[in-house]
């Protein structure tokens, strides 16, 4: 991990909540370890939620919602687990022998967790200036390039294109395929009749969320 620690400018104090914080269950559960990330990913929630906050009020004028709802789009499941895949930090995850067979070190929730659990791991390490620092390092660069939005709700945002546009909207399940403690969803995503994304999940909800990813890289908003 020392690369990672060179990348985000940290000295590390404890390197065993580092080691936590990449922890998943499977692999507690696998390796009788004894603690896995998730008590970390709660604390780091709230530390993204406050730097993300802290960063937006000193730095813009708007409203409380506008400020909420800016917010809400940084630390959404969506910006998080492209923070850590722009990190690298799936490389570090240990996940069980059965989960790394179903592809864990690339499950979007997974990722995502995992960034939050880092953000708990060097506040609880080095303290809040720090995971602040580190925080809004990461996260301001998106915050700043227009090009980079994310939204909480993918299906949302394109229903309201659609209907300022006075356009048709509707999603079609393609297939849905593999036993039921683990199916894959595949979701097409129609516009006036033409499909303009596709999305594959773990669930339809997941699924229409990619779809509708897709189909916004697509359209003007």
């Amino acid at each position: 991990m020392e690369e990672l620690f060179n990348k985000l400018g940290i000295k590390p104090k404890n390197i065993k909540l580092y080691e936590t914080a990449f922890s998943h269950s499977s692999y507690v559960n696998e390796h009788k370890a004894k603690n896995d990330y998730e008590r970390l990913e709660f604390l780091g929630d709230s530390v993204d939620d406050l730097a993300v906050a802290d960063y937006l009020y000193s730095n813009y004028t708007q409203s409380e919602g506008e400020m909420t709802k800016v917010r809400a789009s940084y630390v959404c499941e969506n910006a998080l687990y492209e923070y850590s895949m722009d990190l690298g930090l799936n490389k570090y995850i240990r996940v069980g022998h059965g989960e790394e067979k179903e592809g864990g070190k690339y499950k979007k929730a997974i990722v995502a967790d995992i960034f939050e659990a880092l953000m708990g791991a060097i506040y609880l390490d080095l303290g809040y200036a720090t995971a602040r620092r580190v925080a809004l390092k990461i996260i301001v660069p998106y915050i700043e390039d227009p090009k980079k939005v994310f939204f909480s709700d993918y299906k949302s945002a394109l229903q309201e294109y659609v209907q300022e546009a006075q356009k048709d909207l509707r999603y079609q399940l393609v297939s849905e395929s593999g036993p039921a403690h683990d199916k894959t969803f595949t979701v097409d995503v129609k516009i006036d009749d033409i499909i303009y994304g596709t999305g594959v999940a773990s669930s339809k909800k997941e699924a229409e969320q990619e779809a509708a990813k897709v189909a916004l890289s697509k359209v003007a908003i």
